[in-house]
């Protein structure tokens, strides 16, 4: 299992690990599971994967839509961003047809822990906590904690290591 733990400032550092941690590893059919408390950072990280992948933007918070895909503006992967907040059973996840794009594209699902891991055996799970309260994406959120864990196999194969500056 490969594993990281940093701790990042603010919501630029929060946008730098996705971009320059998270993106540079990330291959088709990858699936990322992003966990964390309202505010915690959730979508603000997956906007540095998005921008790391090239894609059309913006990347806002999928809640009320359930899904996104962002396709790649580079000739890249493209960036599916799925919600599960609102999400109460398997048959609801499988109704989004995430299965049907997972072999195409990088897809991350915020709230998917405990739902989304029949999705793949191989993934990468995200958990983001609160060093203490704020609002990250508000800019004044203070440190957080994110725990990058790699499952599966392919995941073995892609170590991790702390990025220059900005988290430690």
């Amino acid at each position: 299992m490969t594993v990281l733990s940093l701790t990042v400032a603010d919501a630029q550092s929060m946008r730098e690990i996705g971009q320059g941690v998270i993106a540079p590893r990330v291959h088709a059919g990858d699936l990322i599971i992003v966990t964390g408390e309202l505010g915690a950072g959730k979508t603000t990280l997956v906007q540095g994967i998005g921008a790391g992948l090239g894609v059309r933007g913006p990347v806002t918070s999928p809640t009320f839509i359930i899904a996104r895909t962002h396709p790649s503006e580079t000739g890249g992967l493209s960036l599916i961003h799925a919600d599960a907040y609102r999400l109460t059973s398997l048959a609801e996840l499988d109704d989004l047809d995430l299965d049907t794009t997972l072999d195409e594209a990088v897809t991350v699902v915020e709230w998917g822990e405990g739902l989304a891991e029949v999705l793949s055996d191989d993934r990468l799970h995200v958990a983001i906590h609160r060093v203490r309260g704020g609002d990250v994406s508000e800019g004044d959120g203070g440190p957080r904690t994110i725990l990058l864990r790699g499952v599966g196999p392919s995941w073995e194969a892609r170590p991790f290591s702390a990025p220059q500056g900005g988290a430690e």
